[in-house]
């Protein structure tokens, strides 16, 4: 019985059930901050569209500057690192709800997204290191699974919370990034230090034959910026929509995409990356103009989880061309 239980243990400390753990760990907290963002801050801040569009700006600063973790990782190994910024995610997500202000907000948001963008560039470093490389796709996509999950639950938990529960925005923003601060010292207490299989790379890497690849990121991130500060604040502010009314549109999106995922995989491996790309682009013009003349909530609402449709296909043409760039 001894030795069953000394088996069990070690394989409960896999560094593939910690990347999982840290997996759900992350969209809990970013989850909360996306679907409550807009009616706190038009409802509790007063926030124009002008103090949105500067607090998504400065929500977008610490992913420019994500390049600089290779400079931190000088002073500290990355799996350390994943846990720090975690916790950061969390506590910014936890402490908004107290700060109903323009500066508490831009404050909040600085630090959560600090967080939120060293996490998400530290984690797939550490899945492609712990990993074994013929079994690393198929875990990956596990990985993705998980992150969904979780991103679907607390927008269920956030629909309940606010629509039966009645509960303050401080204490959805305290619960979620709460529990991801629990599971990420959970995880820093339970597991072991595991040690990387390669050797990272301490500098920058740029490579000009990858320009194309380095544009289409660059004009997909200011496309999605923008309507990301538009279509939220819209909603909120023209028609009405509340907590609840978010986090079910979330709901509905996540689940859409879930089931749409591999429909899209399939389409573009039967016409091609361009014809997807042209495809998406198409779309986006015609969602975008829409909502010049868009009159009703539920066509807004409708609209959202369009866009985020035709999104799909550029998503799953970046992966593949990233996937070349790192494979030449």
């Amino acid at each position: 019985m001894k030795n069953a239980w000394i088996i069990t243990l070690r394989d409960w400390r896999r560094p593939e059930l910690l990347l999982l753990l840290m997996a759900a760990a992350s969209p809990i907290s970013f989850a909360t901050w996306q679907a409550l963002i807009d009616n706190f801050a038009i409802h509790r801040a007063a926030f124009t569209g002008q103090e949105m569009g500067i607090l998504q700006s400065l929500r977008e600063v610490p992913g420019f500057l994500s390049f600089a973790v290779v400079f931190v990782l000088i002073l500290m190994r990355e799996q350390l690192l994943a846990y720090v910024a975690l916790l950061l995610l969390g506590v910014g997500t936890a402490v908004t709800g107290f700060l109903p202000s323009i500066m508490g907000l831009y404050f909040t948001t600085v630090v959560m997204s600090i967080g939120f963008h060293y996490y998400e560039t530290v984690a797939s470093s550490l899945a492609l290191q712990w990993l074994d490389k013929r079994e690393a796709p198929q875990f990956l996509g596990r990985v993705i699974a998980v992150s969904s999950a979780a991103s679907i639950v607390a927008f269920v938990l956030l629909w309940l919370a606010f629509e039966v529960g009645g509960l303050a925005y401080h204490w959805m923003y305290m619960l979620g990034g709460g529990v991801t601060c629990v599971i990420t010292l959970l995880a820093w207490l339970a597991y072991p230090e595991y040690r990387e299989k390669v050797c990272q790379h301490k500098r920058l890497i740029l490579r000009r034959r990858y320009w194309l690849y380095y544009m289409l990121t660059f004009l997909s991130g200011a496309r999605r910026q923008i309507f990301v500060v538009f279509a939220g604040f819209l909603l909120v502010e023209k028609f009405g929509y509340d907590v609840a009314d978010i986090a079910a549109l979330f709901i509905l999106n996540a689940v859409v995409n879930v089931f749409l995922a591999p429909t899209v995989g399939r389409l573009i491996s039967r016409f091609g990356e361009r014809q997807a790309l042209i495809l998406e682009y198409l779309g986006l013009i015609m969602v975008f103009a829409a909502y010049a003349f868009v009159q009703t909530g539920w066509i807004a609402g409708a609209l959202y989880v369009v866009d985020h449709i035709v999104l799909r296909p550029g998503h799953c043409h970046q992966d593949l061309f990233s996937k070349d760039c790192r494979s030449g």
